[in-house]
């Protein structure tokens, strides 16, 4: 049961009564893993339970949420709350970066172990006309000597990615503009430059969509692409589905910023969040240069 709760004043360490939302959590992504190993094997209901477990889960987070908020504008959550919040995105955010880290990790050996091993004088005789260049732009110049490779071109620079790198340095900075405007309890601006925030990032998003569009129909380059499509889709796909989240996350506290919640000196949901957004920004970057520009 819950912590009993003086009026006008928070718990040492509130403790929520029982709640059903992590079982009702569990059940919706039951159906999103049944649903995506059934669909990878061509069963038609497949894609409707897919969708029926992404409804169910989101419905149970909507709640879930809801719950929490009330709690805080309840005054339920004290410092120990507080801190507990803070350790928790803070390792939340190492676990991302442990997870991009990997993906960096394996274009890294791919680039400087895999392909110089693979061209060296050790297995010319395996494969006498394999070309260990980096990037892979035609059959043959990969570990796919045989062709299976169709030919393709690479994704540069300009002018997508890097307008898309000026949008999300922009939005860091009015995030951080609205996030002083809160401190300041100067609730109009703060609104104010979060909106452009996520009109910034929902244009990043927009961009992205049609890059990948020009990838596939004009450049022919896919997953399938050899190393390099399947880094550069896995990285920047990855990256976006991070950007859409963190859009989301930032639309919902401005929302709830509209509503009189937060004030300038507790506010971590918005801090955490920004936290985020933070973080999302300087992947990009590592992204965009090591992607991108070699």
């Amino acid at each position: 049961m819950s912590t009993a709760v003086t009026k006008g004043q928070a718990p040492y360490y509130f403790v929520p009564g029982p709640s059903r939302h992590p079982m009702m959590a569990a059940v919706g992504l039951f159906f999103v893993v049944l649903g995506a190993g059934q669909w990878v094997n061509g069963v038609e209901w497949a894609p409707y339970c897919v969708l029926a477990g992404f409804i169910w889960w989101a419905v149970v987070l909507k709640q879930w949420f809801s719950d929490a908020i009330s709690e805080s504008e309840r005054g339920l959550y004290g410092d120990r709350i507080d801190l507990s919040f803070r350790w928790s995105m803070a390792w939340f955010i190492f676990s991302e970066v442990m997870f991009f880290g990997s993906f960096f990790g394996a274009l890294y050996w791919a680039r400087l172990h895999v392909l110089p091993n693979l061209g060296s004088i050790d297995n010319a005789l395996l494969w006498p006309d394999f070309k260990a260049v980096w990037p892979s732009e035609m059959a043959g110049m990969t570990a796919s000597p045989a062709g299976t490779v169709e030919p393709f071109r690479t994704m540069g620079p300009w002018p997508i990615p890097t307008i898309n790198t000026a949008l999300l340095l922009t939005s860091g900075v009015t995030l951080t503009i609205a996030h002083h405007a809160l401190r300041e309890n100067l609730r109009g601006k703060c609104i104010g430059f979060m909106w452009l925030t996520v009109l910034l990032g929902a244009t990043f998003i927009s961009l992205q969509a049609f890059e990948y569009y020009e990838a596939y129909h004009h450049l022919n380059l896919k997953l399938s692409s050899g190393i390099y499509g399947s880094t550069f889709f896995m990285l920047t796909g990855f990256h976006g589905m991070h950007v859409f989240v963190g859009m989301l996350m930032l639309l919902f506290i401005t929302l709830r910023l509209m509503k009189g919640h937060f004030t300038a000196d507790k506010h971590f949901g918005f801090e955490g969040a920004a936290w985020y957004w933070h973080f999302v920004d300087v992947v990009w970057l590592g992204l965009y240069m090591v992607v991108y520009w070699t």
